[in-house]
């Protein structure tokens, strides 16, 4: 029976995750820059003005944001769904099995996926409820009944069920396990320990409603996110000499007929291509319609306002971090291919090797670990948060349900810190994955309200 489950998700995964839905990806970010006139080049430097920039404002800190969150809060709660284990150990298996060209298409993806996630953003502000509470509620199944109509309203409730078991396996499993191996490798913390601590943390935050989460991450993700920055500079400025050969590797690899490995001659750039593609968008997940639901909390009021943050969401987590983990590696200079990475073990302890190649001593590993514990924790914060709304949709924002659920969420962290997880993993990935059928849908049917959301927007802006 396990064979059985094991051998479907592997079939169901291959084309979730195959070249059909990954051309699928793309190709709506592609739709979507043409339709909103390239917005993330054209008002690059305004949107980063108005995003990041906006942070050094003067602005009133005690403003109230009601029972929502702030549009800074709102994106650290998407980014901590989005900057995760992706970013280190996804980043490396797709360099060792695709080659440098990887990278090359990992950046295509990202720069397309710019306006993915911009229009994403854009409906679940555009299309959210307001519940009883005054809190908003948005999403892909909230713009897909109310933008489509109530007749694909099958297909919001698909997504929330994908969303909503996705969020115990990819958003919890998953992180608890690479928590537990991070903590054992820092502290020899045995996991079963690992986990207890990990629930309790876990339970204090996301037992405190969404307004907790979002003051949570919108502390962790800067710093988790400015230490693994600070590390990687630092890896890169020690072999700054050879950046701009590496570079021209990417570039040519990505082109190249040469496989990496001893692979298959003339498959290289299909395998570089599809690496570099599924890495690119599992990582900032453009498309497959998590983020937009912490984006839809946010108390901005203006959806292209808050949409610009998905350009910005994009470009730091794939563009900065991802490619941070890109250079370490290649600037390593550790052989390549599936079987050099199989002799790791895993891509994460690939990604330490790298690491500890080029700092000293065991510090590499160090940083590695230390990273993917606040990125694994930050994650499992967020995903709590699109579980509860996935959940909360199919039952009409039943106040049992969300405990039930919490509760539960909270106990698989244990789950997760003690079990291998393999085949949930998996299962979870596959799921994850499937999220972004619905969504793609909805994004491309309503591709002309979000051309309207951004001429409206910026027909008056410099």
């Amino acid at each position: 029976m396990l064979e059985t489950i094991t051998n479907l998700n592997s079939k169901i995964n291959g084309f979730v995750w195959g070249p059909v839905m990954l051309a699928l990806l793309v190709g709506t970010g592609v739709y979507q820059t043409f339709r909103t006139g390239f917005i993330q080049v054209r008002w690059f430097g305004y949107i980063m003005k108005n995003t990041v920039g906006s942070l050094f404002a003067k602005k009133d800190s005690n403003k109230d944001h009601g029972s929502n969150l702030s549009p800074f809060q709102a994106v650290t709660t998407a980014l901590a769904g989005t900057v995760g284990t992706g970013n280190v150990a996804g980043v490396t298996g797709a360099i060792f099995v695709g080659g440098p060209g990887a990278v090359f298409w990992m950046w295509v993806s990202a720069f397309f996926g710019m306006c993915t996630k911009y229009a994403e953003i854009a409906l679940a502000m555009k299309y959210r409820v307001t519940d009883e509470n005054g809190s908003y509620r948005g999403g892909p199944m909230y713009y897909i009944e109310n933008g489509l109509g109530k007749s694909w309203k099958w297909l919001a409730v698909l997504f929330a069920i994908l969303g909503g078991l996705a969020s115990f396996g990819i958003g919890n499993i998953a992180q608890s396990s690479e928590i537990a191996g991070a903590m054992n490798g820092l502290l020899g913390l045995d996991p079963m320990i690992t986990g207890v601590l990990l629930a309790v943390l876990v339970a204090i935050v996301v037992l405190g409603g969404v307004q907790r989460i979002g003051q949570v991450t919108s502390y962790m993700v800067p710093f988790m996110a400015i230490f693994y920055i600070i590390a990687g500079v630092a890896v890169i400025l020690m072999r700054i000499t050879d950046v701009p050969a590496v570079l021209a590797t990417i570039v040519t690899s990505a082109f190249s007929f040469e496989a990496v490995g001893g692979g298959l001659f003339g498959y290289a750039i299909m395998v570089a291509m599809k690496q570099g593609f599924a890495r690119g968008v599992f990582s900032n997940e453009a498309g497959l319609g998590s983020a937009p639901i912490a984006h839809a909390s946010s108390s901005t009021e203006e959806p292209a306002e808050q949409a610009m943050w998905g350009v910005f969401e994009v470009f730091i987590d794939t563009i900065i971090i991802c490619t941070i983990t890109a250079m370490a590696v290649l600037l390593s200079g550790m052989e390549l291919g599936a079987d050099a990475l199989a002799a790791y073990g895993s891509k994460g302890a690939a990604a330490v090797a790298a690491f500890n190649t080029i700092l000293p001593g065991t510090l590499g590993g160090t940083v590695i670990q230390i990273s993917l514990l606040f990125f694994a924790l930050s994650t499992i914060l967020s995903w709590s948060l699109y579980g509860e709304r996935c959940w909360g949709y199919l039952t009409g924002n039943n106040k049992v349900v969300a405990m039930v659920y919490k509760l539960l969420f909270i106990a698989f962290c244990i789950v997760g810190a003690t079990g291998s997880g393999t085949l949930m993993w998996d299962i979870a990935d596959t799921l994850n994955g499937m999220m972004a059928i619905p969504n793609l849908i909805a994004l491309l049917g309503l591709s002309g309200v979000v051309t309207k959301i951004t001429k409206d927007y910026f027909a008056d802006k410099k």
